[in-house]
């Protein structure tokens, strides 16, 4: 109901819309809208293969779409990934603290920073929809390793299946973060108890490598047309910057973006999480693997992040992290907020209750204050002009687009050489230079203009003719490359430059279209495992030993209130 009561308004106002990424992930389901067997998407980088990213969350948009439209379909099934994480929030919280300090922890979710600025600035919907998932699966995995319940295992196995493919980077660089630390609470919990309730070190070894082998090759074939395609095609292109990765000592104003914005109050409450977590055995697996996680998050303030992912440093954005440490950090959250309340009563809970209303509130109040695009302008001009007058039978790019490069693609059937997709892009121009996107070019300095340089260089090549510029600072670059301005839009504040001589665009990137059963794999088997998912959760669960789930938590809870009086 909090959940509801907070997110549903702005979800209705749309306000991801203003993020970075929200606009990427319409595209690619649109794509799907038409498309959904076929990968082969012809409208960026002259051709690419949307199989170099996990499907799931795009096909939900895409689906949902047909009532609502793609706008609408996006928000409701980023509210449905915000419920999900109130829900796996308290399951995986009631492995280590009891039923209050958990449900402190869930309601604590809905107020997450962390969570509100990769919903409202970020727009990183792969994220936050594939951790409420994962987070769903830890306590069956918690129950297949303790007591060996098979049900378990077929309800862990198929969620960690269909948050892999909702989020490979979840499942590559998140999973163990969350996975170790339960594996340690099972040891922990199997040599405290009595002898008829042990599970030996071997048994558990046994049980996590049976689940490690089923998933991993479920996951080998439901993503096999993402892993066919990494290994023809390695990411090979020279590292983009990425604020994320800064010191954020150094760089205070990314320290304020990435750190403070996101932890919120929380930053508060650190102290105490690391005393309290490190106070209580149980506890302590936990408070590892946030520790480490929260270090890495960092990016450059420390050499954590470079010494642990080596090359993957210069490839990932690390808000990622600092959400999955808070997410570790909410059970030992909801311990001290119970200690805390239960102390203090009115004033704690008030105090509570206007630090998490804050916190909430600064990170979704972000998105308007730094937003993605500082101007907020309609591409209908635009892409009225590409799709008249054969102007779509040439290939374009835009210049001071910003996230607008990807709601300009939805809407026309004219190609570009640009895009927002780095692992999805392959043209030599592109990878070569260590710039993002074209249209953002002058952010990357010298390697973003080099970039669009030699793009404009072999624009026969490409067939590209029309360069649409809403940025002035690019007007002499054009000028002196060849390029004369054609036309004036949306009251002269875009101008459409042309090339003479440039021949009609033809397809390009043959090689690298998936064959037909690749797109049937891609179309059926990641949305399958979600719905199956959804089948699965209902099965009902086995009894262990003559033991009620009941009597398993309220042991559990003595143990952990015995060693928070001590």
């Amino acid at each position: 109901m909090a959940a509801v009561a907070i997110h549903l308004p702005l979800m209705l106002m749309q306000l991801p819309l203003k993020s970075y990424d929200t606009n990427f992930h319409i595209f690619f389901a649109s794509h799907y809208v038409h498309h959904w067997f076929d990968p082969w998407n012809p409208k960026w980088f002259a051709g690419f293969s949307q199989t170099t990213y996990p499907p799931l969350p795009q096909q939900w948009v895409a689906l949902v779409s047909w009532v609502c439209g793609l706008n609408m379909a996006y928000m409701a099934v980023q509210l449905a990934a915000i419920l999900l994480l109130a829900i796996g929030v308290y399951r995986f919280s009631r492995l280590w603290v009891g039923p209050r300090a958990a449900s402190y922890a869930a309601l604590a979710s809905v107020f997450l920073g962390n969570e509100s600025f990769l919903v409202y600035s970020a727009g990183q919907l792969s994220t936050t929809f594939a951790a409420p998932i994962y987070l769903n699966a830890l306590p069956f995995f918690f129950d297949w390793l303790r007591y060996g319940k098979w049900r378990s295992l077929l309800k862990a196995s198929v969620l960690l299946v269909a948050a892999a493919a909702a989020h490979h980077a979840t499942l590559i660089f998140g999973s163990a973060f969350f996975a170790l630390p339960v594996i340690a609470l099972v040891l922990m919990e199997s040599s405290e108890s009595e002898s008829d309730e042990k599970t030996s070190v071997q048994a558990v070894i046994a049980r996590t490598v049976m689940l490690t082998v089923l998933v991993g090759a479920a996951i080998a074939v439901v993503l096999l047309p993402y892993w066919i395609g990494l290994i023809r095609y390695p990411i090979t292109q020279t590292p983009i910057p990425h604020p994320s990765r800064a010191s954020y000592i150094l760089s205070p104003q990314w320290g304020l973006n990435y750190f403070i914005v996101p932890y919120g109050a929380l930053i508060l409450a650190l102290p105490f999480i690391v005393i309290r977590g490190a106070a209580v055995t149980r506890l302590r697996p936990l408070l590892l693997g946030f520790w480490v996680a929260f270090l890495v998050g960092l990016g450059g303030t420390t050499p954590v992040g470079k010494v642990l992912l080596g090359r993957a440093f210069e490839v990932l954005t690390f808000e990622r992290f600092s959400y999955w440490a808070a997410l570790l950090a909410l059970p030992i959250l909801g311990l001290v907020l119970v200690e805390f309340i239960d102390r203090f009563r009115l004033k704690a809970a008030i105090a509570t209750a206007l630090l998490a209303a804050s916190t909430c509130a600064l990170a979704v109040a972000w998105s308007s204050i730094r937003p993605a695009d500082a101007a907020n302008f309609d591409v209908a001009s635009v892409a009225l002009w590409l799709n008249r007058d054969g102007h779509d039978r040439f290939r374009y790019v835009t210049l001071g687009f910003g996230s607008k490069l990807s709601r300009l693609a939805i809407m026309t059937d004219a190609t570009s050489v640009d895009g927002e997709s780095n692992s999805s892009r392959m043209l030599p121009e592109l990878t070569k230079f260590g710039g993002a996107a074209l249209t953002s070019s002058k952010y990357f300095a010298k390697p973003g203009l080099d970039s669009l340089r030699a793009m404009l260089a072999h624009a026969d090549r490409y067939g590209l003719k029309w360069v649409i510029v809403r940025d002035s600072y690019y007007d002499p670059l054009l000028y002196f490359a060849g390029w004369r301005q054609v036309d004036e839009l949306d009251d002269k504040t875009i101008t459409v430059w042309g090339k003479d001589g440039v021949p009609p665009a033809t397809p390009m990137n043959a090689s690298q279209m998936p064959p037909h059963w690749q797109g049937v794999l891609w179309g059926t088997l990641p949305f399958g495992f979600s719905i199956l998912a959804l089948l699965v959760i209902f099965l009902p669960e086995e009894r262990t030993r003559g033991f009620r789930d009941d009597d398993v938590s309220l042991s559990r809870e003595q143990a952990l209130n015995g060693e928070v009086l001590s």
